[in-house]
């Protein structure tokens, strides 16, 4: 916005805080509250820093180097989250790939924003929201790194053909979210023929919700694997917590029990296991690199003749709910799509004792993510038109997608018992479903090198 009286970041941000504590519906002078999704990041450009909104290249504040960005969250029992994903800029594939990190889009736009937050409640009107803080933001150098190696990893794929590969789950802070009203949203890319989704760069709602509680509100708990982020500039994330593990490959359950002075033998012994591994006192799963790279950890334990007898699987979902989205916006896929899985292998020895094998670092590919959509797709069809029931003795069968039916992922209860149900959209009762990854693929990707 050439010409701009906010023409320093200190100008930027003073105008931001002059909202905290106003309405959304006191602050739209145009309208916008009724034109749905993205509106109220509309209304703060164009009626509070009065400039219309755009899709440039630039900051929207070029002078003073700042893009301004308006994120809402959201208070549960875990403590502040982001609501979602903060998207950046569409990246072009065409140009993109003659880049460095430094002259790349995404740095260029988004390396000091003014982030406004305001808290997002369940059935509250938009305009009834209100504007809680404004943050001047610079990425500190540990994040910095990390989002370096993301784009890095992005543009690898975009110079190998590739980007029609891309997914959120490639990366750990810096993402390539898909970004158009629908699936037939494309663009060509410079190294293959095959159309590509059109994705732009966005940090991960799991990055978002550490920088809302680190810098916004204050809370920094999380234990640290990495204590000198100076590793980073040399290493991934991944590659150092390989080395960490590595001096304890080939050790017996018993072994790594001694080494670290464990006890007893809790049900969580082998993530416990490898919570030592990795220098950790407390969870891994709690750890602060893992919660802002929304890296979930899975204990598997392969037997000695190479199976796998558990399916992988996910949060309960509602009935009623799960009929009201839309696959993009779905709670499986932004729950798998952006995740990094992080397993930690044991198999079983001749005298069925579990030892740590290794860990291999995984996220879904673009094809099997489209497998599991089709699973999905199937599964609100059929609540929809009416789940088919059938009781045999003290079993109960129904006719949701199993796991003969897709190579990847299939549907079954996971409840405490038959009794733990959800309703239907029919008013009838169901035990509590959730989706799995078959056995059969879990064990096809350890397997994978």
């Amino acid at each position: 916005m050439s010409g701009s009286i906010y023409d320093t970041p200190a100008k930027v941000l003073k105008r931001a805080q002059e909202a905290i504590g106003k309405k959304i519906k006191d602050i739209d002078t145009t309208g916008r509250l009724e034109t749905g999704k993205g509106a109220i990041g509309t209304i703060i450009e164009e009626s509070w820093f009065g400039y219309s909104p755009n899709s440039t290249a630039e900051p929207d504040f070029p002078e003073a180097g700042v893009e301004l960005k308006v994120t809402p969250y959201k208070r549960t029992s875990k403590g502040i989250s982001a609501k979602e994903r903060l998207v950046c800029n569409i990246i072009d594939y065409m140009t993109e790939h003659e880049k460095t990190f430094e002259s790349s889009s995404f740095w260029h736009k988004c390396q000091k924003m003014v982030i406004m937050s305001y808290k997002y409640e369940d059935g509250v009107a938009k305009g009834e929201f209100s504007i809680d803080n404004a943050l001047l933001f610079t990425f500190p150098n540990e994040y910095r790194a990390v989002i370096k190696n993301d784009w890095e990893k992005i543009v690898a794929k975009i110079r190998a053909g590739e980007a029609h590969l891309l997914t959120e789950g490639d990366t750990l802070y810096l993402a390539a979210c898909t970004k158009g009203k629908n699936s037939s949203s494309v663009r060509r890319q410079p190294f293959s023929k095959i159309p590509a989704k059109q994705r732009a760069y966005s940090l991960k709602a799991s990055f978002m919700t550490n920088i809302l509680r680190r810098y916004i509100f204050g809370n920094e708990n999380d234990e640290k694997i990495i204590k000198d982020w100076h590793l980073l500039e040399t290493n991934s994330l991944e590659g150092i917590i390989e080395k960490k593990v590595s001096e304890y490959i080939g050790k017996t359950q018993r072994e790594l029990k001694e080494k670290f002075n464990i006890d007893n033998s809790p049900k969580n012994l082998n993530m416990l296991l490898f919570s030592r591994m990795i220098g950790l006192s407390g969870d891994a799963e709690r750890a602060h690199e893992f919660e802002n790279a929304n890296i979930i950890p899975k204990t598997i334990c392969v037997d000695k003749d190479g199976s796998i007898k558990e399916s992988m699987s996910f949060p309960a979902f509602k009935f009623c709910d799960i009929i009201n989205e839309t696959w993009e916006d779905s709670e499986l896929r932004n729950l798998i799509e952006p995740a990094k899985f992080l397993f930690v292998i044991f198999k079983k020895n001749d005298v069925d004792e579990p030892v740590f094998e290794r860990i291999k670092f995984w996220n879904i590919p673009a094809e099997d993510l489209e497998k599991v959509k089709k699973v999905w797709e199937r599964t609100v069809s059929i609540i929809k038109e009416g789940v088919q029931i059938e009781t045999c003795g003290q079993k109960t069968k129904n006719n949701l997608p199993k796991s003969t039916e897709s190579d990847v992922a299939h549907v079954r209860p996971h409840a405490r018992n038959k009794s733990d149900t959800y309703p239907l959209p029919d008013g009838r009762e169901l035990t509590k479903q959730c989706f799995w990854f078959n056995n059969a693929y879990v064990k096809k990707i350890i397997a994978e090198s």
